[in-house]
């Protein structure tokens, strides 16, 4: 969303405090952005959204004189009842005018006004990024830069090489002797000197056929050929893109609620459309897992019905399975998201450490884990088994990390501060 303040900046006004101002109205649509999207429905979540800021804060903020003390002096045209020095009482009584509340306690409302699907996008997902996207490829490129390839005969006016024209131009006249406008002056000058002083001379003759043949050679050798044009020439080369598949590794087992799940997969849903929306070449690659774990589509992810037990290492398996089928670690950013109620066989424990250490996490750019709970309570009370084996790679690794969401309006703000860029030198505070 772009703010523009179209209004011309008088005398008195400051111009960073007007800078300000609109910066003050950016934050507050962004969050009440961020307030309408913690209640929206899933399918409903990239849709446009009417939303509202109080009015009050549209108001440029100013100096105002004080109106309960100080003396103001005016000219009212056309009064009949007051004389100049009487004393005109304040309106309201003592303690100066103002705006006085409603009697019903009734006020202004907030100003409303509706966000396109495009705008409501831009503004949820601003600022956010993958973190360290760095290898590239060119075999699937589809964008291309055009750089300079030499000169061609040919081409647009806009890519004529004009110093490459005139010195082209210039070597053919020196090849061609073409008559130079000097050497032609100098002839018309002994011309019209011999025709004043002795136009008898029959070297007068002479210099005319010479000065007639120096013309014709002149109009036959053109100072400007279209063979001496030359264009810039470019060449279209194929750009090297960025490309990335991210994981969503999501726990459908019977331990998850349905508040869980819906929790989970509003993360998941945001991942989706920040994906979809700010890159263009990352693959998504949705597993469920319960007992066992499998890849599945974008419909069945997000809205099929499952139940089982819950062993967490499946998942991670799958994980390297696709890995070493399709997406070489060499060619491909890899990042994983998983959001789990915390729940694991305590048995499975090791297993899930070992994938995680040994395969998972030295060959991905960012690890991310979200950690869904029944309640805020429930949230500080117990730390699941899954959390205490998580909790050690968040604190030694700088490409893992952990939280735990507990209630719908949790979901954006760890979701930014997960993806939100991380200075040079600097990591992701462990939760």
């Amino acid at each position: 969303m772009r703010v523009i303040d179209r209004r011309q900046n008088p005398q008195g006004k400051s111009l960073a405090n007007r800078q300000r101002f609109v910066r003050r109205i950016k934050r507050q649509v962004a969050e009440a952005v961020r307030q309408a999207s913690a209640e929206r429905n899933i399918r409903d979540l990239a849709d446009g959204e009417q939303i509202a800021i109080p009015s009050d804060s549209l108001r440029e903020p100013r100096f105002r004189h004080d109106g309960a003390t100080g003396r103001q002096q005016g000219v009212l045209p056309g009064n009949k009842e007051y004389q100049e020095g009487d004393r005109i009482p304040r309106p309201g009584g003592e303690g100066g005018g103002g705006r006085g509340g409603s009697p019903d306690g009734g006020g202004e409302d907030n100003f409303g006004f509706v966000l396109s699907r495009e705008e409501f996008l831009d503004i949820f997902l601003e600022d956010l990024e993958l973190p360290d996207l760095m290898k590239k490829s060119v075999t699937r490129s589809e964008q291309v830069s055009f750089q300079r390839a030499g000169y061609a005969t040919s081409g647009t006016p806009s890519n004529i090489n004009l110093l490459r024209t005139m010195r082209n131009s210039l070597s053919r006249r020196i090849a061609l002797q073409r008559p130079r406008s000097p050497e032609m002056r100098a002839l018309q000058d002994r011309i019209a000197l011999l025709e004043e002083e002795r136009p008898d001379d029959p070297e007068l003759e002479e210099l005319r056929a010479k000065l007639l043949r120096l013309r014709r050679r002149r109009q036959e050798i053109p100072f400007l050929d279209p063979i001496d044009v030359r264009f810039n020439r470019f060449e279209a080369v194929p750009r090297p893109i960025t490309q990335a598949v991210m994981f969503c590794l999501m726990d459908v087992s019977g331990s998850m609620s349905e508040e869980m799940k819906d929790l989970a997969k509003r993360f998941f849903m945001l991942l989706y459309l920040f994906i979809q929306r700010r890159y263009r070449h990352v693959e998504i690659v949705f597993i469920r897992h319960t007992h066992h774990a499998e890849e599945v589509d974008e419909n069945t992810f997000f809205y099929s019905r499952e139940t089982g037990g819950t062993i967490v290492s499946t998942a991670l398996e799958e994980m390297r399975k696709v890995i070493q089928e399709r997406f070489p670690p060499h060619d491909w950013n890899i990042y994983g998201a998983q959001a789990s109620d915390g729940d694991n066989m305590t048995p499975d424990g090791p297993q899930v450490s070992a994938i995680l250490e040994q395969d998972i996490l030295p060959i991905t750019q960012y690890f991310a884990y979200i950690e869904v709970s029944g309640g805020v309570g429930e949230l500080l009370r117990t730390q699941s088994n899954l959390w205490q084996t998580y909790a050690p790679f968040a604190a030694t690794h700088r490409n893992f990390a952990a939280r735990r969401v507990a209630k719908r309006g949790d979901i954006y703000p760890v979701f930014r501060e997960l993806f939100t860029p991380v200075p040079e030198g600097r990591s992701r505070e462990p939760a």
